[in-house]
């Protein structure tokens, strides 16, 4: 029988390109936030800087991160930059856990300045943990019905996205979660930048959440940089 799964949605602080010291933070945020899944916004390790170098899952810098998912029984959903075996860069989704780190989804949707060196991934995801089926997002896929359709068709459980969102787009976030929930009678989890993140993104809208099937809010952090949401998904 499946058990609950405490998920958290993270907003940590970000130095604009810095992977290393941002690793760190996103370890203590791993050790801090007491859940088996913790999910970090789009782009959480450089920042939303569109001409961040990318990142290899052996990244030494990662380690720090590795070691906190290892300690806390945790496995981290963290947003970075990628290129793929042929050259291809993508930007992705890293899962994190004690035997190191995986590209887990690569964004299919992307925005306009995005595409112009990015290019999108070539099929939804989902994330096997614990008898649970996590589909996988990244912001503007969030915003696009057939993502949430193909990814549901893979029978997820929960739909799980790191996004960075400017702070005037809070309602389209909340709105967006509330379609998905609704419309798939599936949990959703978003973790949303707040504070600074580069990219243009002076002010972010910040207030990560959970909500239910059907599209009830069940927790949501404020707009401060640093806040955790948590919830047991049963």
């Amino acid at each position: 029988m499946r058990k609950p799964l405490t998920i958290a949605v993270a907003q940590p602080s970000c130095l604009s390109h810095d992977v290393a010291a941002n690793a760190l933070t996103h370890a203590a945020t791993v050790t801090s936030a007491e859940a088996r899944v913790v999910v970090f916004p789009e782009l959480s390790l450089t920042g939303y800087e569109l001409e961040a170098q990318a990142i290899n899952a052996d990244d030494p810098r990662l380690a720090p991160i590795v070691e906190a998912c290892r300690r806390a029984g945790s496995v981290a959903l963290v947003g970075a930059p990628v290129r793929d075996e042929r050259g291809g860069e993508h930007i992705a989704m890293l899962a994190v856990d004690a035997s190191g780190v995986t590209v887990a989804y690569r964004k299919l949707w992307l925005g306009t300045e995005e595409a112009r060196r990015f290019a999108p991934g070539d099929k939804p995801a989902v994330l096997e943990l614990d008898g649970w089926r996590l589909g996988l997002a990244v912001c503007k896929d969030t915003g696009v019905p057939q993502h949430a359709a193909d990814t549901a068709a893979l029978a997820m459980d929960a739909y799980v996205a790191g996004t960075v969102k400017h702070v005037e787009e809070k309602g389209l976030q909340d709105e967006r979660a509330r379609r998905v929930a609704t419309d798939h009678g599936v949990w959703v989890a978003v973790a949303s930048f707040a504070g600074p993140t580069g990219g243009g993104f002076a002010n972010t809208a910040g207030c990560s959440g959970i909500w239910a099937p059907g599209g009830a809010l069940i927790t949501q952090a404020g707009p401060e940089i640093g806040a955790v949401a948590r919830a047991t998904l049963a």
